[in-house]
């Protein structure tokens, strides 16, 4: 009997040679692609690792300067690109991730590409070690084509910054694309990568998944390691990815999770045995919706009918409807807890938190270059960009810690808000929780804020979500297709399978993943790359708005002198 190793050896060895001599009419189409359709390709011989990369590589030099959504590429990617070639040569291409070209916000480590959060005074720092989830998407085969921009700091989610510029909604120009990896979500959205990473401290990665059309996760706190990634909050932080496909990015968990217990992140202790290396993929298939209790969260609702509210609230009730016709039960949840606004007001953690964190992560040893060593020392510049929206969370931060009375009190609300959420659950027998991820549509750019997001519940909780497309507004000029609107399915802890499961039987039904138009269009590769491309960044589209620097310090000190 011949042995699938063996089998695949030589499909794979097969699959290279007819690549190797692949004419151009068989350049494979990286639009809309997907972790099986390139592996489809390169191993039936349509196009090899290289192609595609130089694929996403043109896409980027022709979409970026609009979108401002890359902000660095891997000066190595074509040179992995051709090692995994030679792989596939010697019929040795293995991981579920081989060749699939990822994107990073720019708070992940990664050595060879400086971590700079899109703040001007980190543009030197040069990580030594990648972060954990990094070595295991590598691991995995895994090509990390490069870094995307984001909000600075991750402290909001107009998705602006200092080094990269304002990031723009390739579904409407004239908006933002949510945040803080509002990078990732473009990218993603326009087709510049296969799926991208973020973090998410109360919605970042799922405001950008909202408002670009895609599927994101926000894990069980625990499940993925956060070392090697720039802090905001201990107890906010997770990390997670974002994909057009949800097999796509069940694979992403997959890998991300594989990590296990790292003790540079304590929390992972927590993760349960039978949850360690769990395949996220197959929770994809079987069961159905029919039978399954999901609350309908009106608290997280905003029903006074305007241009930017109404379109949300009729994507839900689509949502709900097509829920229901599949034989789910949608029961509402009206207990006045489950408020964003007033539980963001009373027990937010991150701005206590986030001094003493940037501080042990500047102070690192295993990071090079020349580049702030403290909070202090950060925010004692003049080129960094706060909004004046965070004016007063920089005012709490800059004195503010964990031993402040206020934290302890916050910390116990925080506690009984996770039980009220557990007893919900326990006492209406529900399988999830929905709701939209933001009650109005993206704002603009230039707002004052990322208003009207959803996130802070999960985020104090520490439950697990899985956001998926629910539709979009009604076309205008300036949005064509309509601007994207996203739900959230929120479980209980470790049950990222059972919420994967839900949102791919809806996702079956619906049907709602559109490209944007504006990067609807085929980008040749004109000619074979010799290396990597510099990004070339620009910040001219800064709203006024927002000023950088020496401004915002002042009227932070100010604010803290009151």
């Amino acid at each position: 009997m011949v042995s699938r190793s063996l089998l695949l050896s030589v499909v794979y060895a097969y699959a290279y040679a007819y690549a190797s001599v692949a004419t151009a009419a068989t350049t494979f189409d990286v639009r809309e692609a997907t972790i099986d359709s390139i592996h489809n390709a390169l191993f039936t011989g349509l196009t090899t690792c290289r192609d595609v990369v130089s694929s996403y590589i043109a896409r980027i030099e022709a979409l970026n300067p609009s979108l401002h959504a890359v902000i660095n590429l891997n000066p190595d990617a074509l040179a992995i690109a051709d090692e995994m070639d030679n792989q596939m040569a010697l019929a040795n291409a293995t991981g579920p991730l081989f060749c699939i070209p990822i994107l990073l916000k720019d708070n992940f480590d990664a050595v060879g590409m400086p971590t700079t959060s899109g703040a001007r005074p980190l543009a030197d720092l040069h990580p030594l070690v990648d972060a954990p989830t990094v070595t295991a998407l590598k691991r995995a085969g895994g090509l990390i084509l490069g870094k995307a921009n984001m909000h600075e700091m991750a402290l909001e989610g107009l998705s602006v910054s200092s080094l990269g510029g304002q990031i723009v909604n390739p579904y409407d120009l004239t908006r933002t694309p949510g945040g803080s990896s509002g990078g990732t979500g473009v990218a993603i959205a326009a087709n510049l990568a296969v799926f991208g990473t973020g973090s998410d401290t109360v919605n970042s990665l799922r405001s950008p998944a909202s408002a670009n059309n895609l599927f994101s996760f926000r894990p069980t706190r625990g499940l993925i390691s956060r070392a090697g990634v720039i802090p905001n909050s201990y107890s906010h932080d997770t990390l997670g990815a974002m994909a057009r496909s949800l097999k796509d990015l069940a694979a992403a968990l997959t890998v991300m999770a594989s990590v296990g217990y790292d003790p540079a992140d304590n929390t992972t202790a927590f993760i349960p045995p039978d949850v360690l290396g769990r395949d996220y993929r197959s929770a994809l298939y079987g069961g159905s919706l029919k039978g399954k209790r999901l609350g309908l969260v009106q608290g997280l609702h905003n029903y006074e009918a305007s241009n930017e509210t109404t379109p949300v609230n009729e994507a839900m009730a689509h949502m709900v409807s097509l829920l229901e016709k599949a034989g789910a039960h949608v029961v509402n949840v009206t207990s006045p807890v489950y408020s964003a606004t007033a539980i963001i007001s009373q027990m937010d953690l991150q701005q206590l938190e986030y001094r003493e964190l940037l501080d042990e992560y500047l102070s690192r040893d295993d990071l090079a270059g020349d580049f702030p060593r403290s909070f202090y020392e950060f925010y004692g510049r003049d080129d960094f960009l706060v909004i004046p929206a965070q004016y007063g969370y920089m005012a709490t931060a800059w004195t503010g810690s964990t031993s402040n009375a206020t934290y302890f009190e916050r910390q116990r609300r925080v506690q009984n808000l996770t039980m009220t959420l557990h007893a919900t659950f326990r006492e209406r027998g529900l399988d999830a929780l929905i709701y939209p991820q933001q009650k109005n549509l993206v704002v603009p750019i230039g707002a004052p804020s990322q208003a009207g997001r959803n996130g802070i519940l999960a985020a104090l909780t520490g439950v697990p979500v899985v956001m998926v497309p629910a539709g979009f507004s009604p076309p205008t000029e300036t949005a064509p297709l309509g601007v994207p609107i996203g739900m959230e399915i929120m479980g209980l802890p470790w049950t990222e399978d059972k919420l994967l499961n839900i949102a791919q039987h809806l996702s079956e039904i619906a049907q709602l993943r559109r490209m944007p138009p504006f990067a609807n269009a085929s980008v040749e590769v004109t000619g074979p790359y010799g290396s990597v491309p510099t990004i070339t960044l620009d910040t001219g589209n800064i709203s006024p708005k927002y000023p950088l620097g020496e401004l915002g310090r002042r009227r932070c000190s100010s604010i803290q002198a009151r």
